[in-house]
């Protein structure tokens, strides 16, 4: 599987810069394509049309990529199962964008979405996504997220996601209040170890290898564990060759 779950940052909202070009730009070749076909799935900003017109002027005029995107909330916009499949499956790029991560899964599951992005990724097609697009792909993640219709929370929760590989992800690590005091009391709880990434930063696995890649010189990523009773923050940094990843999952 080919995967690139990337922390937090700016993708070309009006009266910001873009700050992931040189993640996405190794996103686009993990594909091998030119001009690679991209899906962009926004479940978790409710199918915001906007975010799509971010996005495909980003992907499609800037990086020069094919872009589509798949709907699944409303039943107007939703496709047929097996059109659904199809758009999936025929993709080089899978990019999920950001939002609410609880909301966006149970939508997933409810249609199939989950079974359909695990045969995608065996298929060899890259995963990819931002904050919920990044912890999507993992066992768990450190999650603000909430029910439909309740405000943000406070409190952050470990959400159980698609399980792709067996490892914890926290995004925005750097830039949302409660992150880091959030996560470490989750890993002195309930132990375990978990992956944090900065804005700007990126967790890269290629089958059973992994690196991290930023975009930013400052953007930072950090492995948390606990030892001894003590919670350990092990700082990652990024390399040009890849590691084994039972490295990043031993402790």
């Amino acid at each position: 599987m080919k995967i690139v779950a990337i922390g937090g940052g700016e993708i070309g909202r009006p009266g910001y810069k873009i700050e992931t070009r040189k993640i996405d730009e190794e996103i686009i070749k993990l594909s091998r394509k030119k001009h690679p076909k991209v899906l962009f799935i926004p479940s978790a900003s409710g199918d915001s049309r906007t975010y799509f017109e971010i996005f495909s002027k980003y992907y499609g005029k800037k990086l020069k990529c094919k872009t589509d995107v798949l709907y699944l909330i409303s039943k107007k916009d939703r496709l047929p199962k097996n059109e659904t499949k199809k758009k999936i499956l025929d993709s080089d790029i899978i990019y999920v964008g950001g939002g609410n991560t609880l909301r966006m899964l149970k939508i997933w599951r409810k249609h199939g979405i989950d079974k359909l992005l695990y045969q995608a990724g065996k298929k060899g097609i890259v995963l990819s996504g931002l904050s919920a697009g990044a912890i999507c792909w993992f066992k768990y993640g450190n999650s603000d997220s909430m029910k439909f219709g309740k405000k943000k929370s406070k409190k952050l929760i470990k959400l159980k996601a698609l399980n792709l590989f067996n490892i914890m992800l926290c995004p925005h690590y750097d830039v949302e209040k409660n992150r880091r005091s959030s996560l470490k009391k989750m890993i002195k709880k309930q132990g375990g170890f978990a992956i944090a990434l900065n804005n700007c930063s990126a967790l890269e696995i290629i089958d059973n290898k992994y690196r991290i890649i930023t975009s930013l010189k400052k953007a930072n990523a950090y492995k948390i564990y606990k030892n001894e009773g003590r919670i350990i923050e092990k700082p990652l940094l990024p390399i040009r060759d890849f590691k084994p990843l039972q490295e990043l999952t031993k402790r």
